[in-house]
């Protein structure tokens, strides 16, 4: 329930905090008095966009700020999952708007998206105006009530579990038969193209490896006369390199009888003679082994040329990403010829989920269509007393294809005249009528459900006498359950509150400010006199408010 509001710096409201109680809490106060602005407020806590042009004062931000006791709702799961500190006695939401107009939402002093912030307050206060009486006459809402009569919570979850379950199944179906049917048009293209790759017969980095043995091939002339070249330097007829250190060798061994210091030099030298010895002998084989070659060359060009032109086809880089390209031609290849045990397991998987969802929203649709027959036989009763004593009312459930909800389609046929046969709701009822069927509707699903508190804000417009006072005393009922503020102009609707704040203007040098008064049992008396009687309040209407507020709550002692 809604504990406490606090307003600062919105439109006429310099500074307003407002302590609520149980119970049905009356708000009155004169047109344009600004109970539309607390409305308005409250909006921001519940998420509704923000709008620069309601800060009074724009050298300051706007802040509104109100504190819930969650005790009941159930909340407790949304703020784990949104990392939020939990306490079912207290929840703190706060919204402040800049004079850019940018917002920052709160729960509990944490930061929030606006999305999280909306989705709480959809869940801790039911605003209903005659603009949400146009809900009334969306099937979607209608259904919603079918399923709070119902007590089908837990079973459209399950269902919804199924459902989902369901549809990912047959996603998953059409997706692979989509894919099939593209594979088997381009069967043929897949086939030649993968034939010319197994016909390659490529091997892993074969590109780099022929282009090795190109340059080699292409450049055999080169290559032999600088290998014959090292091969005479080091090992040649003439004086060579190995020559010579053999000669080196002996000098330096002959030294070393007198020099102690170059003996391993000798070694040094000898052992370099060996290596070159080894180098000579290499380069020798190497050049035998090089054979000028031109058809050689020229298959192993072809080759690449080959692959070259793969390569660009393919839009790849190198052999691999062909050999890449080639399974993938293989898989899908694969898939064709091995489709049908695939898609028989997922059609099997498909029909499965189908039916227990179909099972579940059998059950669903049961329950629906007994609750749609207490919900109308309920409804002719509270809306009779009402001024609706010739309703015609009836709940149609036509069966639909599966769907998020289950297989029902739920329309409300309403009639309110003899003689007249049932119509949507939206063909036939004025708003004042809407209104008092919505408030019927309210009070049934009260004792199905813990709604968050609702707020009737004028629902009773353009009705009167007992009328009035009966839709108090329906208001008075659900608030026995549930928090109920109510807005209203009528003193029949007035009477029953058990809490009554009234709403009034000042002027002052430089402005107009909205204020609220929580009103004593005197205060509450003299309002609805005031309400009765208009301008001219004398003691016959002090009188008169007395009667009404002790018929209207007897067990309630009213003063002078």
């Amino acid at each position: 329930m809604l504990k406490q509001l606090h307003i600062g710096n919105y439109a006429l409201i310099d500074h307003l905090d407002i302590t609520f109680d149980n119970g049905l809490t009356i708000i009155t106060g004169e047109t344009g008095a600004g109970k539309s602005i607390i409305l308005g407020a409250l909006s921001l806590i519940m998420g509704e966009r923000a709008d620069a042009k309601a800060i009074r004062d724009t050298a300051h931000k706007t802040v509104v700020e109100a504190t819930f006791d969650l005790t009941g709702y159930g909340l407790e799961q949304f703020f784990i999952d949104n990392d939020i500190d939990w306490d079912e006695h207290e929840c703190l939401v706060r919204r402040e708007v800049a004079v850019s107009g940018r917002s920052r939402a709160f729960i509990n002093d944490i930061p929030v998206q606006l999305g999280v912030l909306r989705e709480l307050g959809t869940r801790l206060v039911d605003i209903h105006s005659q603009h949400n009486n146009m809900l009334l006459s969306q099937p979607a809402y209608q259904l919603s009530i079918l399923d709070h009569i119902a007590d089908n919570a837990q079973l459209l979850g399950e269902y919804r579990s199924a459902y989902q379950a369901y549809h990912a199944a047959d996603k998953r179906l059409q997706e692979t038969l989509h894919n099939i049917e593209q594979l088997r048009r381009n069967e043929d293209y897949i086939r030649f193209q993968l034939e010319q790759l197994q016909t390659m017969a490529l091997q892993p980095d074969e590109d780099q490896q022929l282009e090795t043995l190109q340059d080699r091939l292409a450049n055999v002339s080169m290559l032999k006369e600088d290998l014959w070249a090292v091969e005479n330097a080091l090992n040649g007829e003439d004086v060579s390199i190995l020559e010579q250190l053999s000669t080196v060798a002996q000098r330096l061994e002959n030294a070393a009888q007198h020099l102690p210091e170059v003996q391993d030099m000798s070694a040094r030298t000898r052992t370099a003679t060996i290596e070159l010895k080894d180098i000579a002998q290499t380069v020798s084989a190497i050049a035998d082994s090089l054979n000028d070659d031109p058809q050689q060359l020229a298959q192993v060009q072809q080759r690449l040329a080959d692959i070259y032109d793969l390569q660009r086809k393919h839009n790849v880089q190198d052999v691999n990403a062909l050999l890449e390209v080639q399974r993938d031609y293989e898989r899908q290849l694969n898939e064709i010829e091995f489709n049908d045990d695939n898609v028989q397991r997922l059609q099997e998987q498909v029909t499965q989920c189908h039916e227990q969802a179909t099972r579940l929203a059998q059950r669903l649709s049961d329950n629906r269509r007994h609750a749609a027959q207490q919900f109308a036989v309920r409804l002719k009763q509270l809306a009779a007393p009402l001024g609706m004593k010739n309703i015609a009312f009836e709940v149609d459930v036509t069966t639909t294809d599966l769907n998020v909800t289950g297989m029902d389609h739920v329309e409300f046929m309403m009639a309110f005249n003899k003689n007249q046969q049932p119509k949507p709701v939206k063909d036939t009822a004025s708003g004042g009528e809407i209104s008092r069927v919505m408030l019927c509707i309210k009070t049934i699903i009260a004792q199905h459900m813990q709604l968050p508190t609702i707020i009737f804000d004028e629902v009773d417009t353009g009705v009167s006498g007992d009328i009035a006072n009966r839709m108090g005393e329906m208001m008075a009922d659900i608030a026995a359950s549930i928090q109920v503020i109510a807005i209203t102009h009528l003193p029949q609707v007035a009477s029953h509150g058990t809490s009554h704040l009234r709403v009034f203007k000042t002027d002052n040098e430089h402005e107009t400010l909205s204020h609220v008064e929580k009103l004593d049992e005197h205060e509450h008396v003299m309002e609805i006199a005031r309400m009765l009687s208009g301008k001219d309040l004398d003691q016959a209407a002090i009188e008169n408010a007395k009667s009404l507020i002790n018929h209207n709550q007897p067990n309630q002692q009213t003063s002078s």
